[in-house]
């Protein structure tokens, strides 16, 4: 039958396949092993999008793209952290936002809305600020559709001994990240965007080491991420509630 919606035109939510919109008529329990090993996969099927299997692990998070972006800077970031943020738009802003919100020490470094951000201007102020400890990059800054060069900064970062933290949410599928070449601790997307799903489940590559030693840095319990992989790691299931019909939507639209 011919889909009736109207096309959405934005960086997400996109448009959806039938496919995807009838895998949400089923309803699941969120303890039944069925629904967890669907989430298991899921997990690997992302992980595997990012070549991340041999060091990254992926933490699903209920909620949109800023939950997860809010989840891995809190979880990743020390208390007595400093981040480093390229600003060249909107989602820039919003992660100096988040930064004060969570009491975490923040930099930022003004860019141009029409230029993309320098690796040589963040290496730059790496070299001049050793207390920093993060950077936070926006891959594509959603609003102007200003691609960051990702592998350079990452390189830069990587040079001065410093963590990466990238949002990748208008990215995340459409355009290959590799960890097996690129250095990042995290990356943050969700079901929403390129990879056409629905709304409603965020999602964070994570260096496995950093993931291991950033427990008790979280603000929030229900924004822990490593206390959620933990948990998901002894049992299969999630902390709180997941968004059932959200998670076997993601996964219909990743076979597809």
């Amino acid at each position: 039958t011919t889909d009736r919606d109207p096309l959405l035109l934005t960086p997400g939510p996109l448009t959806t396949s039938l496919r995807t919109k009838q895998a949400m008529l089923h309803d699941w329990g969120s303890w039944d092993s069925a629904f967890n090993r669907i989430t298991a996969d899921l997990c690997q099927r992302l992980l595997a999008i990012a070549h991340g299997e041999d060091s990254h692990v992926c933490v699903p998070l209920q909620g949109s793209g800023t939950f997860a972006v809010e989840a891995a800077l809190g979880t990743l970031v020390p208390r007595d952290g400093k981040v480093l943020v390229p600003n060249n738009g909107a989602y820039c802003a919003r992660i100096l936002k988040i930064l004060r919100y969570l009491g975490r020490a923040a930099v930022e470094l003004p860019v141009a809305e029409d230029q993309p951000a320098s690796a040589a201007a963040i290496e730059a102020a790496l070299i001049a600020d050793p207390t920093i400890t993060h950077v936070a990059q926006v891959h594509c800054e959603t609003g102007a559709g200003i691609l960051n060069p990702l592998p350079e900064i990452a390189a830069a970062v990587a040079r001065q001994g410093r963590r990466l933290i990238v949002d990748a949410m208008s990215t995340f599928g459409a355009l290959d990240i590799d960890a097996r070449t690129l250095p990042f601790d995290a990356v943050i997307a969700a079901s929403g965007k390129c990879l056409e799903g629905v709304p409603g489940m965020g999602f964070v590559i994570v260096r496995r080491s950093a993931l291991e030693a950033a427990a008790g840095n979280c603000h929030s319990l229900a924004m822990d991420l490593h206390d959620q992989w933990i948990y998901m790691q002894k049992t299969t299931q999630w902390r709180f509630t997941p968004p059932t019909h959200v998670v076997v939507a993601l996964h219909a639209a990743l076979e597809q």
